[in-house]
């Protein structure tokens, strides 16, 4: 599988205008179109775990199309292009204080901010901040037939009808090809502390339960092995009189960080046992499962390590009024995502034939045969 990469700015440009591939994406997508051969579509390549393996006549990189184009601290916007290291996007956001709110995971340091967007996924603060696409303003994309395409803009605003640019968020670039990104950010907090409480299971699902329905400075609230980990952050004074009323001894903000990017021990590649992610109500039950928990965003994201079948890890989160989501590689007769609903299934089936009518974007990746 030959892959198509383009030229990369000199080094330590990272943070000015990079290097626009666009004309180049766009000729290469249009030659592809033309000889029906598909396309695997990759950035740094740090989520390849994420969902099924991609089998395509080509491998077309996104690294070399890369800079950030546009910041306003004042207005709180940053755009980015697809090939844009993260690291290097936060870097100038974090000089300027502030932030991507909802704390993406790059699960190794070549992450970029395309795939962060296509895979979709938001770190421990998501329930309290939002989710990726709530802050993705608008895109530019290049389509099946090779036409570079924009949606949205640059300011928060409804609009009627489909949304393409939160439509491509965890889309996997099944959709299209994303080469450029604003996002809407957000200032630093000026105070936060970190605490772990030990207690049982069932106290420390009363507490968050009760926490939730107060205005207190949560933004992030683990439980694993009988510790209940809370994060605050906020104004000095609230985060100060939540700190003493809550109790509990001081933690290292590093574990919310390594919370994130899966190194605490929980989920150690030494345990050969497939890891789900179980997205639930967030005052459902967990599910009767076999194997070990971790329960993050105050419940409503639940880590599974078992050995029990997919289809039952699968059936039992759609009991409980959510859905599982295998994190473990698997093989391509294995569905890491939980089957559409008929009706669902229909309407996804016919948005992938009008955007690539031809299934030349990463056939597969979500679901089987399209």
């Amino acid at each position: 599988m030959p892959e198509l990469e383009f030229p990369r700015p000199a080094a330590g440009s990272d943070n000015d205008a990079g290097h626009d591939a666009t004309e180049a994406l766009c000729e290469t997508v249009r030659r592809a179109a033309q000889a029906r051969e598909t396309l695997r579509i990759v950035g740094g390549d740090t989520k390849a775990f994420y969902g099924r393996h991609v089998s395509a006549h080509h491998t077309l990189s996104t690294t070399g199309h890369r800079g950030i184009v546009h910041y306003d601290p004042v207005e709180l916007v940053a755009t980015a292009r697809a090939g844009t290291p993260l690291t290097a996007l936060e870097q100038t956001l974090a000089d300027n204080n502030q932030q991507l709110a909802f704390e993406p995971p790059h699960f190794g340091a070549a992450a970029t901010v395309g795939g962060m967007v296509a895979a979709g996924l938001s770190g421990p603060r998501r329930p309290w901040a939002g989710a990726v696409r709530d802050f993705v303003l608008g895109i530019r994309l290049i389509s099946a037939e090779g036409k570079a395409l924009r949606f949205g803009g640059e300011v928060m605003k409804n609009v009627a009808g489909y949304d393409l640019s939160r439509l491509m968020v965890g889309a996997q670039g099944t959709l299209g090809l994303l080469t450029e990104v604003s996002f809407k950010v957000l200032p630093k907090p000026t105070a936060s502390t970190c605490l772990r409480l030990e207690m049982a299971a069932d106290a420390a699902r009363q507490h968050l339960c009760e926490w939730g329905r107060e205005p207190l400075p949560l933004t992030g609230a683990a439980f694993h092995d009988g510790v209940l980990h809370v994060r605050l952050e906020g104004g000095e004074r609230s985060v100060e009189a939540t700190r003493q009323r809550l109790g509990g001894e001081a933690e290292a903000a590093d574990y919310w960080q390594d919370l994130r990017e899966q190194r605490l021990a929980f989920f150690a590649a030494a345990d050969a046992r497939p890891l789900w992610r179980l997205s639930l109500p967030l005052r459902a039950r967990r599910p009767p499962l076999e194997g070990d928990w971790l329960v993050d965003w105050g419940g409503a994201q639940c880590w599974l390590r078992s050995a029990e079948p997919d289809a039952a890890i699968q059936e039992a989160a759609i009991a409980a009024g959510g859905h599982a989501t295998r994190f473990s590689p698997c093989g391509s007769e294995n569905a890491p995502f939980t089957p559409l609903p008929p009706v669902l299934e229909k309407y996804h089936r016919r948005l992938k034939a009008n955007l690539d009518p031809d299934a030349i974007f990463n056939p597969g990746r979500l679901y089987a045969g399209w």
